[in-house]
């Protein structure tokens, strides 16, 4: 009797220690399956440079905020909301441009990088700024935010424009009376086509549309290849400068 209580007994402790091996295997492997969902893309060498104060932009970090400020100051300053689980860092080429330019620009530092988490950020920025007039925008998921934002904001923004992006019912500007500009490669292979076109329902009828000839997803920033993403036809920096010509000369007409 003795013998098999202590069998029994060995029994026990050795499902025990299976069990508690299994839940660790399994906490591990949730872990780096989170991991990789939400490991960011970063910054590259092109970003990293721009984060850099040089003559005629001066670059400083807030704690919600990347500002880019220009010399001399002129027309609407630009304030952007970043893709999804991309570094705010990422789209320093494009905000050292604009605000080479005369474009107060910033990027919005996001909660893990996710805009849907924090859509109302732009709440404390605008309030930072009392004396400017901006436009508002983003890529990807933060463009749709933006959208959502300008919506549910309709005085605050003088405008509004998605890169690789579409507003969604929420975020319909189709009547807020405001200029809207959409930017988009034809080798973009991360924007849902399907969306993208119903979402065009949402925009005024004068919207503003840019084909980029060969551009891709990722290359609306500089955090290197996205996954599922097209291979791109033009250089990073020939979509930059495309970008960057198409949004000041959208900008220019704003009054």
């Amino acid at each position: 009797m003795l013998r098999n209580r202590y069998n029994t007994g060995r029994k026990k402790r050795g499902i025990g220690k299976f069990l508690l091996v299994l839940l660790a295997l399994i906490v591990i492997g949730c872990g780096f399956v989170a991991w990789k969902l939400f490991t960011p893309y970063g910054p590259q060498e092109t970003a990293q440079t721009a984060m850099e104060t040089a003559n005629p932009v001066t670059v400083s970090e807030q704690e919600n905020w990347i500002d880019f400020v220009p010399d001399k100051p002129t027309g609407k300053s630009v304030l952007f909301y970043p893709g999804g689980l991309v570094k705010p860092e990422s789209y320093a080429p494009l905000a050292h441009e604009l605000a080479a330019a005369g474009h107060h620009t910033i990027i919005a530092k996001m909660p893990v990088n996710l805009a849907v988490l924090k859509p109302n950020l732009a709440d404390e920025i605008l309030a930072a700024y009392p004396e400017e007039q901006f436009v508002m925008g983003g890529h990807s998921l933060g463009g749709s935010m933006a959208a959502r934002y300008v919506a549910a904001h309709p005085d605050a923004l003088h405008g509004i424009f998605f890169l690789a992006s579409y507003p969604d019912e929420k975020g319909s500007a189709k009547s807020l009376g405001i200029p809207a500009l959409s930017i988009l490669g034809t080798k973009d292979e991360v924007v849902n086509a399907t969306k993208y076109q119903s979402g065009r329902m949402y925009l005024p009828e004068d919207t503003v549309y840019y084909t980029i000839e060969g551009g891709n997803h990722a290359q609306f920033g500089d955090y290197g290849h996205q996954k599922g993403d097209g291979e791109a036809e033009v250089s990073g920096e020939e979509q930059l400068n495309q970008t960057v010509k198409t949004v000041l000369a959208w900008l220019s007409t704003i009054k």
